[in-house]
């Protein structure tokens, strides 16, 4: 990561695109890629409850004004922005990827990578570690009540009967098993981490490979140009930026540490690519779940990218002082 910012996992994924572009899966097919990506997300959420302890770095706990100022920055402020514009730009980008905006926007932290940047920028790793998991715990609940409350009305992602059932089926009863099974997995899944990593980012390729899928069969792709990507890729930037700065202003403004600070400003900023894909694939309908995960992959390298600066150029500094 430190010589080389360019994700090879997301390379995996632009070249999964690229195959669903050519090879979309069609008739039967589109179907057995359906029930595939369905039986990935349940598996995915099943390790993940395996995974994430409740009780994780306690030590870190005790920063709960760090938390706040991440939980407010995760699920407040992004969301206000990402509405802020679709109020007063309503024309700058088409629908469906302001929709992809505000999924984006209430989807959890990362666990790994905000870890790994706050580690190598000389943060508080412990208080990363608690913060960033408990993100991702109240994203499990969060993130699809978020998503459903701000875009119900679109015709791409809704509340009723069934969505419930399939939401609640489909992400909390298999991360319910998971944190239930942990005192008797968390060893095992340790041990077989190897084995078990490519079976994360193997589902979540399934996952991609079915939205972009249906999206082509649907003719979504008509409804952005590559000048809008790129203008999307701008505004992202921006919403960093943003984000970055409110961080930054609230940890000084509650008096926290540099250690603190760090770890406030990696784990506020950053959006989890392996929680949001999988929960876009059970909240949207099919047609639609390309253009809604587009920004959320932009936005993922994006942070890699600048995180990666930033925490080489921190570490510097701390090293010096």
């Amino acid at each position: 990561m430190r010589r080389l910012p360019l994700d090879p996992y997301l390379l995996a994924l632009l070249a999964t695109v690229l195959v669903a572009t050519v090879l979309p899966a069609r008739g039967v097919g589109a179907t057995v890629a359906a029930h595939a990506s369905t039986v990935a997300v349940g598996l995915l959420f099943f390790l993940y409850g395996a995974k994430i302890a409740p009780r994780t770095a306690l030590a870190g706990a005790r920063h709960w004004r760090l938390h706040l100022v991440v939980l407010a920055t995760t699920f407040g402020l992004f969301p206000l922005l990402v509405l802020t514009l679709r109020a007063v730009a309503p024309g700058l980008l088409p629908a469906t990827l302001y929709t992809g905006l505000v999924f984006l926007a209430v989807v959890p932290s990362t666990v790994q990578s905000a870890i790994a940047f706050t580690s190598m920028a000389h943060g508080n790793v412990p208080a990363a570690v608690f913060t960033a998991t408990l993100s991702n715990l109240a994203g499990v609940l969060v993130t699809p009540l978020l998503a459903a409350a701000l875009l119900t009305g679109t015709g791409q992602v809704g509340v009723s009967a069934g969505s419930v059932t399939r939401l609640v089926g489909t992400l909390l009863v298999p991360f319910a098993a998971g944190q239930l099974l942990r005192p008797w997995l968390a060893g095992w899944v340790q041990r077989h981490k190897r084995i078990l990593d490519p079976v994360d980012r193997g589902s979540i390729l399934i996952v991609v490979y079915t939205a972009f899928s249906a999206g082509l069969v649907a003719g979504v792709w008509r409804q952005v140009s590559p000048g809008r990507v790129l203008l999307l890729a701008v505004v992202l930037a921006v919403l960093f930026g943003l984000a970055l700065a409110a961080t930054a202003l609230a940890g000084r403004a509650f008096g926290l540490p540099r250690p603190d600070r760090v770890a406030t400003m990696f784990c506020g900023t950053n959006k989890s690519m392996a929680s949001g894909l999988p929960m876009a694939a059970v909240l949207f309908t099919p047609g639609t779940v390309a253009m809604a995960i587009l920004p959320l992959m932009l936005y993922h390298q994006l942070q890699l990218i600048i995180c990666a600066l930033l925490a080489r150029r921190w570490a510097g500094s701390a090293e010096s002082s």
